[in-house]
């Protein structure tokens, strides 16, 4: 008994609190509470500590990809992200404010199947990104305590489990709370942009006060490089290397339901809510461009060529060689674990964008359990698959990276490629040829990158997989699960209903062809002689159309209309008739009391076809299934409505 009494209570642990405490459902769209909510330049904090965080690596990734060209080629980043990510994503905040993203974009484009493995495919590389981000940033944290002097020698060599770690407590701040989160992510972005100021500050004062330095520094670029369209050039072959100084855009937008918008703000016009995701776009590329362009110019020219290389001082922390060259041991060190701090962070939007993106999708096209709406077994599941991660690639940063980069660029890629075509549809053509020009950016860049480090696509394309496979198996296991989330009558169908709650209530599963009288006729005609019951006037028609048979729950309208004068017909629109049949006994017992009966004519074929119709398309086997779906849903026999096959 104290055992089930404790399986229970982490059980509600699990599926309980935690979704609403961290920003997940109630609400038709998965919104929080408006006290759940925050301001929009605290959210800009979450998504920051992804985004700001990359300066820790980012100047000496630029330095050893374009090494005097560092300066130039960061330029030609921060161009590309004025002017290309962002009018990009401050329109998909537009066009999709309840989170989605991009994707949902793209998925309105294409319907049935073909549309559900496009979902799968994005969030394949939507999951390469965020989760790659969780593993890359605690290693890459790693290796800043790991080169710092004051660490003690016993602890140097042990990356590995450091790394793991870090993923832990990353995981352990989520179960507690998305609140928690937050507040945490404010603080460390704070200290760290601070930080960061003062040590480029400081380098740039350097800079001023040494024009040797300059000198040598533009020595260097003429004599390598004498013509500027030969720099330029250079800098945008290079581009694709410095593609990590993009990261932070996705989940920008797709923590928008965080954003506290105006009390005025409804699920249809959220004004409020787009205005703060686009100041918080607009706020956090601007700050993040200014660091860029003076930190890579400063640790070009101050830091010598050799320091960036693998193995080098400043290799992969080039503002921290200089906050301990120009600042001291014990100011460097501070900066070190305020780094730290925000790279361990970084995962935290990653975390954020999956536990807003998957429930979104996935267990709503019935391609995941149904706990898979709660936070906090999402937040057990992605954070086991990054310690997988780390594990595989020893806690490696550069081993990550090409699947970072990847994750990053399909995402703006596809987005652009979103804005692009829904300005097309509203016939923008200014626009179009804008949006469109980008679009082309991001694709060379990402087919660069592609051809530059191949093993980001293959990592990439395990994601996918295994979200392909585990959405089959969840498809399948829900095969016969209500498909319906309420069911609401017409005036006219509540009244047909009503009108017989005194008698036998008898309906007969029809899929129309004619419509004309002849096939009523020959329809009721066969169902009572292969049934032998009296017409006795109680006899109501069925008939559901299929939609799109691969969305899982809908809502089912139930209409009611008199066909010819003499046949009641209830009409039906849903992706699955067996589900839709269904609900609708369930809601006429709950309705009028009495168990109804339904009559259905066998389905022609084998079973093993019918089963795999039904599963692809909504029909075939419509009597067993109907059955089966009413027995999981009624347990007890006496309650369970009738069905019959004739």
């Amino acid at each position: 008994m104290r055992v089930d009494r404790r399986a229970g209570r982490l059980r509600g642990w699990l599926l309980g609190g935690g979704t609403e405490r961290a920003g997940r459902h109630p609400g038709p769209h998965g919104r929080p509470r408006r006290d759940r909510q925050h301001p929009w330049w605290r959210v800009m904090c979450l998504t920051g500590v992804d985004y700001f965080s990359t300066l820790g690596y980012q100047p000496g990734i630029a330095a050893l990809a374009a090494g005097v060209l560092s300066p130039v080629a960061t330029l030609v980043l921060v161009l590309v992200t004025l002017l290309g990510a962002l009018p990009v994503y401050r329109r998909v905040a537009v066009e999709s404010p309840h989170g989605e993203g991009s994707i949902a974009m793209l998925v309105r484009l294409l319907s049935f199947w073909p549309g559900k493995l496009l979902v799968l495919v994005l969030l394949g590389f939507a999951a390469t990104d965020f989760i790659i981000t969780i593993t890359l940033s605690a290693a890459d944290a790693t290796a800043h305590i790991d080169e710092n002097p004051f660490l003690p020698a016993g602890l140097k060599g042990h990356e590995l489990p450091l790394t793991l770690l870090l993923v832990a407590l990353l995981g352990a701040v989520f179960l507690k709370g998305f609140g928690e989160a937050i507040g945490i992510a404010v603080a460390l972005v704070a200290v760290y942009l601070t930080l960061n100021a003062v040590v480029i500050a400081v380098a740039l004062e350097r800079v001023v006060t040494h024009p040797s330095a300059v000198g040598d520094w533009g020595t260097a670029l003429t004599t390598g490089h004498g013509d500027p369209l030969l720099v330029v050039g250079l800098s945008l072959l290079v581009f694709p290397k410095l593609a990590l100084g993009l990261s932070g855009f996705e989940t920008g937008v797709a923590v928008m339901p965080h954003i506290r918008g105006d009390r005025q703000d409804s699920e249809d016009r959220p004004s409020g809510r787009i205005r703060g995701a686009r100041r918080l776009l607009t706020t956090a590329a601007t700050i993040m461009s200014v660091f860029l362009i003076t930190s890579s110019v400063t640790t070009t020219v101050l830091i010598p060529p050799e320091a960036f290389q693998p193995g080098g001082p400043a290799n992969g922390r080039a503002l921290a060689y200089l906050a301990h060259q120009y600042l001291g041991e014990v100011f460097g060190t501070v900066y070190d674990l305020s780094t730290i701090g925000i790279l361990w962070f970084a995962g935290a939007s990653a975390m954020a964008g999956l536990l807003n993106l998957v429930p979104r999708y996935l267990p709503r096209y019935g391609m995941a359990p149904t706990w898979a709406r709660a936070v906090r077994p999402l937040v057990l599941v992605f954070t086991t698959v990054a310690f997988l991660i780390t594990v595989v690639f020893d806690a490696s940063v550069d081993a990550q990276g090409g699947a970072y980069a990847t994750g990053v660029l399909v995402l703006i890629t596809s987005a652009a490629t979103a804005v692009t075509l829904a300005a097309r549809r509203r016939r923008q053509r200014g626009l179009t040829l804008a949006f469109g020009t980008i679009a082309v950016i991001f694709v060379y860049t990402t087919v660069a990158n592609v051809v530059q480090r191949p093993d980001g696509v293959k990592i990439a394309a395990c994601f996918i997989g295994g979200m392909i496979l585990v959405s089959v198996l969840s498809r399948l296991m829900r095969a016969y699960e209500l498909r319906v989330d309420h069911v609401e009558l017409d005036p006219a169908a509540a009244r047909m209903i009503d009108e017989r709650a005194t008698h036998r209530i008898r309906l007969v599963a029809h899929e129309p062809e004619r419509r004309d009288p002849a096939e009523y006729r020959a329809k009721l005609a066969q169902t009572m002689a292969d049934n032998d019951f009296p017409d006795d006037g109680d006899v109501i028609f069925v008939e559901v159309h299929v939609t799109d048979p691969s969305d899982f729950e809908t809502a089912l309208l139930v209409r009611g209309s008199v066909a010819h004068d003499s046949y009641q017909v209830l009409s039906l629109a849903s992706s699955s008739v067996p589900s839709a049949l269904a609900a609708l006994l369930l809601e006429i017992r709950d309705r009028s009391r009495r168990r109804p009966h339904i009559y259905f004519e066998w389905t022609e074929g084998g079973p093993v076809r019918n089963l795999l119709r039904y599963l692809a398309f909504g029909q075939g086997a419509i009597a067993p299934v109907t059955r089966e779906i009413l027995r999981r849903q009624e347990p007890d026999p006496r309650r369970r409505p009738h069905v019959h096959a004739g």
